[in-house]
């Protein structure tokens, strides 16, 4: 076992001297060492329930021969960082927790991990870290959180509360209704409540074979979650003594499974991140390309929020992942996972429990939840959420409204200065200008409560919270502060969306284009000490998953 480096013969007397401090017993050496990398934390929705989960972790690894340890590592709260200076570290904190997750495992020579993750960054990080460290690892995803309720409809965070600015600034709601809502909304623990980005990474990780089938969809509140904490630690050990590895399973035909998923689903565009950076831990090179050619050839058969009205307690009704898999079942290929079996098993094993969450006959659309733009606004690729754009906007001109930063973008929305046929253009918000490619759930929630989804367009070199809706194109490649054509872009241009065609232009010419680059003033950095500074220097586009190198 790797842990024999620090616990075998007697050059390691000092080393168990330690352990036997912890409260390792003798008998306990000749035990797999299992790590519980656990993401709790009072301040995270979707975490707050870990203490429990960690609990059954832990009695899973006892059962199955293993000693746990668990040690933690930070999460960040989208929704609660969301719209100020706090966004700037959510995608930073991914390449924080795969550092952290290799630093301790590697430090103390464990024998396997148990990631215990849920929200945004968090649940790619770790799984960066399993193919990084390729050590024995699975995945428990934490769950989401039950809808709320108020005036006898369900609710949830995104719809309910951010969009709920935009209607009170257009004065559709009053002050007293928005209070209802924002209390009403959220219920309890879990991750937001439909397919956003934790709740779509959980349901990829499923796919990638690194989660227990059923684990994605299992509400973070159940029995059924605990269940499956319960078996994942006894899964762990095996998997030590099984000697099965991450980069077994995260294979080029595993994450091609992911993004068939994804497309199914309707999932997050940050996936379109969160996927490379995982492939690339494991020295597999995923391309923006492969997400769009596998979106044109696969239907979407699910419609959660906020693309749709289901959330993920409908999903884990209708069958979970796994009846999602059973109606992709011909577009997946033979992949393995850490339950032991082959994905196209799991597949051919599950069933479908309702057939209108789940639609393998009649699609909610005939093409993938995706797509992915290019044109001389992005040269390297764009990404919309075209199962949450109308038909009517998905062909679109209009005029540019130019901002360097979403806070000006913010301020303009509200004090009503948007208007419709306008095309909104956040810049100096990507990787490196941000720093950290802050999400716009803030903006594009308050035009979408103020109506103007049908009418607004909205592009960034910035990236969207999974629960954006409307014409919203963001991971803008090459950003602006890499000199990419979004620089270039000033007041009042012409800007042409088509999305089916999957182009994304202004009406400039290469040589027009050239010219404002090379007079272009770039913004101070926004950020020049920390962290997120030295983050800035290292970090790559967009379109290789704001890797870092």
């Amino acid at each position: 076992m790797r842990s024999d480096q620090i616990k075998k013969g007697a050059v390691r007397a000092p080393n168990r001297c330690l352990l036997y401090s912890t409260g390792v017993s003798p008998k306990d050496l000749n035990k797999p060492f299992i790590g519980i990398a656990s993401s709790f934390t009072d301040l995270v929705p979707g975490h707050v329930n870990m203490r429990d989960l960690e609990r059954y972790i832990e009695r899973g690894v006892a059962a199955g021969g293993g000693v746990p340890f668990i040690f933690g590592a930070p999460a960040v709260c989208d929704g609660i960082a969301m719209g100020h200076s706090g966004m700037h570290y959510s995608l930073g904190s991914r390449e924080i927790i795969a550092d952290l997750v290799e630093t301790v495992a590697n430090a103390h020579m464990l024998d396997g991990l148990v990631l215990l993750s849920n929200c945004d960054k968090v649940t790619p990080g770790m799984l960066m870290a399993a193919a990084r460290l390729n050590i024995p690892s699975i995945v428990v995803t934490a769950g989401a959180m039950y809808t709320g309720m108020y005036e006898h409809k369900r609710r949830s965070m995104v719809r309910d509360t951010f969009e709920a600015v935009g209607q009170f600034q257009a004065g559709k709601i009053d002050e007293t209704k928005l209070a209802e809502l924002e209390i009403a909304a959220c219920p309890g623990a879990g991750a937001c409540q439909g397919m956003y980005t934790a709740n779509t990474m959980a349901c990829l990780t499923e796919t990638l074979g690194m989660s227990l089938t059923g684990c994605a969809a299992a509400l973070a509140v159940s029995a059924k979650k605990k269940r499956i904490a319960y078996e994942s630690g006894i899964r762990a050990v095996e998997l030590v003594k099984e000697n099965i590895k991450p980069r077994d399973i995260l294979t080029l035909d595993a994450f091609k499974n992911a993004i068939v998923m994804d497309m199914s689903l309707g999932g997050s565009t940050n996936t379109v991140l969160h996927l490379p950076a995982i492939a690339n831990e494991a020295g597999i090179t995923l391309s923006l390309d492969l997400f769009d050619k596998i979106s044109k050839t696969t239907p979407q058969i699910c419609c959660l929020e906020p693309a749709g009205d289901h959330y993920m307690e409908d999903l884990d009704n209708a069958g979970g992942v796994p009846a999602v898999m059973s109606a992709i079942k011909d577009k997946l290929v033979s992949s393995k996972t850490v339950n032991g079996t082959d994905v196209k098993e799991i597949a051919e094993n599950s069933k479908i429990l309702d057939e209108d969450v789940i639609r393998a006959k009649v699609p909610y659309k005939n093409e993938g939840g995706i797509a992915i733009l290019k044109g001389n606004i992005a040269v390297c690729g764009a990404v919309v959420k075209q199962a949450a754009v109308s038909e009517k906007m998905k062909v679109f001109s209009g005029k540019a409204r130019v901002f360097n930063s979403e806070d000006d973008a913010m301020k303009a929305i509200l004090d009503k200065k948007i208007v419709s046929g306008d095309v909104v253009v956040i810049r100096y918000e990507g990787p490196a200008g941000g720093p950290g490619m802050r999400e716009m759930l803030s903006p594009t929630s308050a035009l979408t409560g103020m109506g103007l989804t049908d009418s607004v367009a909205l592009l960034t070199d910035g990236r969207f919270s999974g629960g954006t809706r409307g014409p919203c194109i963001g991971h803008i490649s090459p950003e602006a502060a890499s000199g990419g054509a979004i620089a270039a872009i000033n007041e009042g241009d012409i800007i042409e969306i088509n999305i089916p065609e999957r182009t994304l232009n202004v009406k400039l010419t290469d040589e027009q284009i050239k010219e404002r680059l090379a007079k272009a003033v770039k913004p101070e950095p926004k950020v020049k000490t920390g962290y997120m500074a030295r983050y800035a220097k290292l970090v790559q586009s967009a379109d290789t998953g704001a890797i870092l190198k």
